[in-house]
């Protein structure tokens, strides 16, 4: 059981070093463009919600169920302080 223990903390302590060394330096930059594609796709997916042609329409259709939990956190990221009508977000 202690070897087991040692050898979960060696392995931490390596995860750990990786993660400092070839992951921490970009991470930042990862998660901006990240969220500059989740904005991309939500004003896409609004944008056909509002009636505005989609050119990819059938593909993010599916995906508005998924959306619509997340545009609250996006709505303010975008300096709104409200969205839609009351009781559909805020």
């Amino acid at each position: 059981m202690t070897l087991w223990r040692g050898l979960v903390s060696a392995w931490k302590r390596v995860e750990a070093g990786h993660d400092a060394v070839f992951v921490a330096r970009w991470r930042q930059g990862v998660r901006r463009e990240a969220r500059r594609q989740q904005d991309t796709l939500r004003a896409l997916v609004l944008l056909e919600s509002l009636g505005v042609d989609n050119p990819v329409a059938y593909e993010t259709l599916d995906l508005i169920p998924y959306l619509v939990a997340d545009v609250h956190e996006w709505h303010q990221r975008m300096g709104r302080e409200t969205f839609g009508d009351a009781g559909v977000c805020c």
